[in-house]
């Protein structure tokens, strides 16, 4: 590094020099200088749901999609570098061993003293979990009767701390091995009672291990930032600052915390009744959702996900309205697609998959995706030309028709009168579209999670230098095994 920073400044002063000009003033680099012509940003980060991780599209999480953004901003490469430990983490951003550390931190005034956070872009609260099985506890004195354990190195310890002083005999556990995910788990399996994660951490992950349950804050609001090395050279910081204005202003921000937070809304029944239902019902299925999405250019656990919200995977599913089959299509719609038996599983799978497939092409090219799929699952359970009075509605009212985002708050508006009798197609069920989206969405998310052979394991990882693209549009929010 001191080679490549010592060429940099050779390198400059010899540009300055050779100009030949008498009134040419040498100036020193600074940092936002030296990470342009390095070519690479290099920012620390950890494996979770809430900031980095792998699915079937590639890297994906809040963080990584808002890193790739401000290194594109700077015309830059990223290097995501993954400590072994939290610890490590917060230990090698104080010693300025990375540009950035991105990785869902809490602001809190010991960490001021060690780094520089940036404006926050997240608020959360820190709660404890235990196993739903169990009895939930409703104060701190409730968890001096069980295993409490937490990760070294995190804003817990400080809370727990805190606690301590008005609940005497409070201890805890500290574990130097596993993250949050790793304790999340040992409770989920009855190994450990209690332990506590950020609620943007249970809101994920909390779909995944349905025996985890929140029992009680221990914290008040608390802010998520980046954290830079403490320093004079505030020219990074100031780049970060202003990156953080803008995508604030442009509602890019708020776009990305619906993409990845947005549908995480399943409760607990709803869960358990999807696991067991993938088990007993899915299998006799599988291959057609398999085949059908093949055929049609389509993650067959997405098509899935609309059959299992159609119809729970019953294949003699009937609605008081005359819809039927697995995928729920209607009469009108099965002899467009020249479908004779719609209870027939073959002919309404690949139907209903063909039918998707065509709502995906209705919908404007210049819409990127995730939205456009999204909008396409509205357009499937609404109609096309209620989704397209939605849009119009979304375009009067101030908001951005090509984002789902803004769209999903004007659907509801199609059943009230003051609002419906101004478009189109008139009266519709709004709010029906806007859920049926949010649970397609969690069902596929919870498919891949269920079904993915070979998931990302944390002592897999390495290392590595991911080019600069756009946020990573993936629907799903898989977390790593543990």
């Amino acid at each position: 590094m001191f080679l490549l920073r010592g060429l940099f400044y050779f390198l400059i002063a010899a540009t300055l020099i050779s100009s030949g000009s008498s009134t040419t003033i040498l100036k020193t680099p600074t940092t936002l200088d030296f990470v342009r012509f390095r070519g690479t940003l290099k920012v620390l980060t950890r494996i979770d749901p809430t900031t980095y991780y792998k699915d079937t599209e590639g890297f994906t999480g809040l963080e990584y999609d808002l890193v790739t953004l401000f290194a594109k901003r700077l015309g830059v490469k990223v290097k995501f570098i993954v400590p072994d430990t939290f610890e490590d983490l917060l230990n090698q951003i104080a010693a300025g061993k990375a540009d950035i550390a991105a990785a869902s931190l809490t602001i809190t005034e010991q960490r001021r003293k060690h780094m520089r956070f940036t404006m926050p872009y997240h608020q959360i609260t820190e709660q404890i979990i235990f196993r739903s099985s169990n009895r939930r506890p409703k104060k701190p004195t409730d968890l001096k009767h069980g295993i409490l354990e937490v990760v070294k190195g995190t804003s817990h310890v400080e809370s727990l701390k805190k606690l301590q002083q008005q609940t005497p005999g409070l201890d805890w556990l500290v574990n130097d091995q596993l993250d949050t995910n790793g304790l999340l788990y040992l409770v989920n399996e009855g190994l450990i009672d209690y332990t506590v994660a950020d609620s943007n951490q249970i809101t994920l992950i909390g779909r995944f291990f349905p025996k985890l349950n929140v029992a009680f804050d221990i914290s008040p609001s608390r802010q998520i930032a980046w954290a830079l090395p403490k320093s004079n050279d505030a020219s990074l910081y100031n780049e970060v600052q202003q990156f953080f204005k803008k995508i604030t202003r442009d509602h890019t921000l708020e776009q990305l915390l619906e993409r990845h937070y947005g549908h995480a809304n399943l409760n607990y029944v709803g869960l358990c009744k999807f696991r067991e239902h993938v088990r007993s019902r899915l299998p006799e299925y599988r291959s057609l959702f398999k085949q059908a999405s093949a055929k049609n250019n389509l993650d067959w656990r997405l098509l899935a996900a609309i059959g299992y919200q159609e119809s729970h995977w019953l294949e003699k599913a009937t609605s008081p309205t005359g819809v039927k089959g697995i995928m729920m299509l209607t009469r009108g719609t099965a002899r467009q697609l020249g479908i004779k038996q719609r209870t027939d599983p073959v002919q309404s799978i690949f139907g209903g998959a063909r039918y998707f497939r065509q709502r995906i092409n209705k919908i404007p090219l210049r819409i990127p995706e995730p939205d456009r799929t999204w909008m396409a699952l509205a357009a499937y359970n609404v109609g096309f030309g209620h989704l397209e009075d939605a849009r119009i509605l979304t375009q009067q009212r101030g908001g951005n028709p090509d984002q789902w985002i803004d769209v999903k708050k004007s659907l509801p508006l199609l059943s009230k009168k003051k609002w419906y009798k101004r478009v189109k197609h008139g009266y519709a069920r709004g709010r029906e579209p806007v859920r049926y989206v949010e649970n397609i969405r969690s069902y596929f998310d919870l498919l891949i999670w269920l079904t993915e052979e070979n998931r990302i394991r944390k002592n897999a990882m390495s290392t590595k230098t991911i080019e600069p693209k756009q946020p990573n549009m993936a629907l799903d929010i898989t977390p790593p095994a543990l």
